[in-house]
């Protein structure tokens, strides 16, 4: 169950602000799109998701108990049915705040909070991690061949990316080195 938020509520009770809530994640699934004040919005977001959640779930129980929350059973029937599958594969984060500016009238702060329904895919996520590497590696691997192959360079042609290649008696050697250096220095 999510900790109780500190601070003054959305409306005068509890209840009137979980119907508050619940009135403005209907139409959420309803528009796929809202826009709210900023409070409002963050205050939305784990009611709507948590919802979406049961969705996902599909099963009677979970319809009963977003029925509890939305009444209108159009809505929670859109929500099973288009909205769950759409976000099927995606571990969380089904929604998404964008701040728009201040509202003309009073200067409140204002957000759009809407269903992200874009195809998730895990591996376009890896694949950035290690673009963004790859670009953090290659100025370092660059520095580290200028200053070593400069005099290399002078004397005669290396190709600029060539791997080292290491065989198994050249590793078998470092190893026995590695393991006579530590006998000597055992016995010191």
């Amino acid at each position: 169950m999510p900790t109780p938020t500190k601070g003054p509520r959305l409306g005068g009770s509890p209840a009137h602000e979980r119907m508050l809530l619940n009135n403005m994640a209907s139409q959420l699934f309803e528009h796929k799109s809202i826009t709210t004040t900023v409070t409002k919005a963050k205050r939305l977001r784990p009611v709507a998701e948590r919802l979406i959640t049961f969705a996902k779930r599909g099963d009677l129980a979970a319809r009963r108990r977003v029925l509890g929350q939305i009444a209108d059973k159009s809505i929670v029937h859109e929500l099973f049915t288009s909205i769950a599958p759409a976000v099927a594969e995606r571990p969380g984060g089904y929604t998404r705040i964008t701040k728009i500016g201040p509202r003309k009238g009073d200067n409140a702060p204002m957000a759009v909070i809407e269903l992200v329904l874009e195809a998730y895919s895990p591996k376009q996520a890896t694949v950035k991690e290690a673009e963004a590497a790859t670009a953090a590696a290659a100025p370092k691997a660059e520095e580290s061949q200028d200053t070593g192959s400069k005099d290399a360079e002078s004397t005669e042609e290396t190709p600029a990316a060539e791997p080292d290649v290491t065989t198994e008696s050249d590793s078998e050697d470092e190893m026995a080195e590695a393991e006579s250096a530590e006998e000597k220095s055992e016995d010191k």
